[in-house]
């Protein structure tokens, strides 16, 4: 099953609350009550580490696929039911942003690296990046269970952990660019951000169906949330481009969600903002260093809609590994001479995400709302 954008719509919802100075009114129990998991753990004397200063706050987004709450609780079916998926075990990261915000006051730009980049991996070997985290934390829960360790929460905290520090140092490695901090929202989350909107409206060229993902979408405008936002955002068969097609319906979402969390129907609504709050506080995980208002407050350009959205360039789409997975081939000197000269080593990069064939959505609208097939 995809996700998209998921964590991107829940630190939204903390500019919106900042940006009303709602969340200023409660600060210790809004920054006590969102859960933190420390991912950053960086070895100052690895020669492979990129540069701690790199002149912005860079802060990757993880959009989990997990069937957990944020405590590492199993969901119940009914909730699944809602969540239109169903058990499984283990978990992928199936949305990988990185969220740069210039030092210097510059606009904000949204680096999509797609689930089915082919890369090296912690394991040894290759594989598809959206893999690692999933592939450390069974590993560990194995590893401990071993040990002697019967205490199910605490490996679950142990081996979320080190999946997150896998992938954290994964993207460094593959992009050479240093991750500040780190967020995390799981398929609950998404659904009860949305479900606190009370929606958010997207525009389709046509009509389309999918029942892996449980789409079946009419063509037009039209507002989704909960089960039916997580379709729209996890569909990805019997779309052009395929991973990139996906790609094609976040950027278009995380537009609409933009105008809609700051929307003055959502600013000066007291209950909307409550509900809101607590939809964050059981949504996200964060690093301990991510000071949520402090993140909000850097990112006035975001809060005016005014971000760069990129996708890293690829190769190939639809490719296949030599065990036969489908997958996306990447030129890694292409990707990170494109995320270096993005923040700023270089020259500006080319909109729509360097030589990425099909990143940007197709440009017509309605109502306000940028349309996609």
């Amino acid at each position: 099953m995809r996700t998209t954008g998921k964590v991107f719509l829940a630190l939204l919802s903390i500019v919106a609350l900042a940006t009303t100075g709602y969340a200023y009114t409660t600060l210790d129990d809004f920054q006590d009550n969102v859960g933190t998991a420390d991912a950053l753990i960086v070895d100052p004397d690895d020669p492979a580490a990129p540069p701690a200063d790199d002149g912005a706050t860079d802060i990757l987004l993880v959009g989990a696929d997990s069937r957990t709450d944020m405590q590492g609780n199993p969901l119940p079916l009914r909730v699944l039911k809602e969540l239109r998926t169903e058990e499984k075990a283990g978990v992928n990261t199936d949305t990988l942003i990185i969220l740069r915000i210039p030092k210097n006051g510059g606009k904000p730009a949204a680096v999509s690296i797609p689930r089915d980049t082919w890369i090296d991996v912690p394991q040894g070997g290759q594989a598809k990046i959206n893999s690692v985290y999933g592939v450390t934390k069974a590993n560990t829960a194995a590893d401990l269970r071993r040990q002697g360790k019967r205490d199910d929460a605490e490996v679950e905290r142990e081996s979320d952990q080190a999946g997150r520090t896998a992938l954290v140092k994964t993207v460094q490695d593959f992009t050479q660019i240093r991750v500040d901090h780190y967020a995390e929202v799981g398929l609950l989350g998404f659904y009860l951000l949305t479900e606190a909107l009370g929606g958010i409206k997207v525009c389709l060229n046509h009509a389309t169906e999918d029942k892996d993902s449980g789409a079946n979408f009419r063509k037009g405008v039209q507002t989704v949330s909960g089960g039916e936002a997580l379709s729209f955002v996890r569909q990805r068969k019997n779309l052009p481009g395929g991973d990139l097609g996906r790609i094609q319906r976040q950027q278009a979402f995380l537009s609409s969600a933009l105008h809609q969390v700051l929307s003055a129907g959502t600013l000066t609504s007291p209950d909307k903002l409550n509900q809101l709050m607590e939809a964050v506080k059981k949504s996200v995980v964060v690093d301990p260093g991510l000071d949520l208002l402090e993140f909000a407050g850097q990112a006035r350009d975001i809060a005016s809609g005014e971000i760069n959205f990129q996708t890293i360039p690829v190769v190939a789409v639809g490719a296949r590994s030599e065990d036969g997975q489908s997958i996306i081939e990447v030129d890694l000197t292409a990707v990170r001479q494109f995320v270096a000269e993005l923040v700023g080593r270089g020259a500006q990069p080319a909109t729509g995400g360097g030589s990425a064939p099909g990143t940007a959505p197709r440009q017509n609208t309605a109502d306000g709302v940028t349309c996609v097939d």
